[in-house]
């Protein structure tokens, strides 16, 4: 009986160690055999702690990563720029250094070898130079043909002038108050004939001077891009080659004024020659008008004449109309040009100026503000104060 009870174990043992055996393996299967709840793409099985911590050291290399491209990127465009703006710097400079030496070169004429060209569907063709526009009424026929015999040339001249110096000469005249007048179809048989006549949208008549000159420029700027429009008396004896010369040497200013400059009297008197209507607003009564070229000839530079073009409608007409053109400049930053040879006398006169290798512009005479009877004098001025026909046709323009 006593040997068997010693090989029998206590059942408060086996309770006991039951209890121990549970807890022990609950523990260690925590620790070691739990199932993962996390599987990444490689197959790999994680904690979601140890996973969460790894992906973020994974992710410190990857942005670290990204920010030195970024900064590689912007550092090469930085570069870039700095090397840009290196590069025009220098091209500055080297344009600064060469820059006197160009202005000396333009300054002394040599501009007038630089052709300037026009593309057009047909080809390359000479941007006009100039374009003169001959003040002539209805009337004035006998004049024209005074000029047409003298100094402006006819035909296939006329046409050759225009292509191959770019300088258009052209009477111009507008139309009578009567639609299709007899004086009208006149001055279209005419220009049929000659094909020099320039038509302008402005009714004929001497007070209509002024409102006549912006009809000039409107039309003239509209039909021809040129650099110059000048405007001329047809009891005026012109020379064209000196005259383009001239205005060459002042043809890299946008904004220029050229003509024999004045300020005469405005005159209040009634009844007077060149009466000014308006002679109040230029003060009290004997004051002069502000500088302004003389009406027989002058020349304004495209700028000007695209201005008084576009804004014809409210530009203010005095009487006279030189003064209306220099009122409708004095405002603007125009640089006037007093070129006396624009305003020479007749012979003797202009032929001194022209044996001494001054040749000049224009000739007329200020007591007729023009030449005086000119249609049977203009030929004897040619003949004395006319330039070669190498002046005109190996001019450089």
């Amino acid at each position: 009986m006593k040997n068997r009870s010693k090989g029998k174990v206590s059942p408060k043992w086996i309770v006991i160690l039951c209890i121990f055996s549970f807890a022990l393996g609950m523990l260690f299967s925590k620790r070691v055999w739990a199932p993962p709840d996390h599987t990444v793409s490689d197959g790999r099985a994680t904690f979601p702690r140890l996973y969460n911590q790894e992906q973020k050291l994974n992710s410190v290399p990857d942005d670290c990563e990204n920010k030195k491209n970024q900064e590689d990127d912007m550092m090469g465009e930085f570069n870039k720029a700095h090397e840009a703006i290196s590069s025009l710097d220098n091209s500055i400079a080297k344009i600064r250094i060469e820059l006197p030496s160009t202005k000396t070169f333009l300054g002394t004429r040599k501009m007038e070898n630089l052709p300037t060209m026009n593309r057009t569907n047909s080809g390359i063709r000479r941007k006009p130079f100039m374009v003169i526009g001959i003040n002539t009424a209805f009337s004035g026929r006998r004049r024209r043909d005074s000029i047409r015999e003298t100094w402006m040339p006819q035909g296939e001249k006329l046409l050759r002038l225009e292509h191959e110096k770019g300088i258009i000469v052209r009477f111009m005249i507008g139309h009578s108050a009567t639609s299709n007048s007899i004086l009208d179809r006149a001055v279209d048989l005419e220009d049929a004939q000659h094909k020099d006549i320039l038509r302008l949208d402005h009714i004929e008549g001497y007070h209509e001077l002024s409102a006549k000159t912006q009809a000039f420029f409107t039309t003239a700027v509209a039909k021809w891009d040129a650099e110059f429009y000048v405007k001329v008396d047809d009891d005026v004896h012109v020379n064209l080659g000196t005259l383009a010369a001239t205005l060459a040497r002042n043809r890299l200013k946008s904004m220029v004024y050229i003509g024999c400059m004045k300020s005469g009297p405005v005159l209040y008197h009634k009844n007077v020659k060149y009466h000014e209507p308006e002679f109040w607003k230029f003060g009290e009564a004997g004051n002069k008008y502000f500088r302004h070229a003389t009406g027989q000839i002058y020349a304004i530079s495209k700028d000007l004449a695209t201005y008084i073009a576009n804004n014809r409608p409210i530009l203010h007409k005095y009487a006279n109309e030189d003064v209306s053109l220099g009122a409708w400049l004095i405002g603007l930053e125009v640089e006037h040009i007093d070129e006396r040879s624009m305003c020479c006398g007749t012979p003797p006169e202009c032929e001194w100026k022209a044996q001494a290798g001054n040749v000049c512009v224009a000739s007329f005479e200020w007591s007729c503000s023009g030449i005086c009877r000119s249609v049977e004098r203009i030929k004897h001025v040619h003949a004395k104060c006319g330039e070669t026909a190498a002046t005109l046709w190996g001019a450089l323009l």
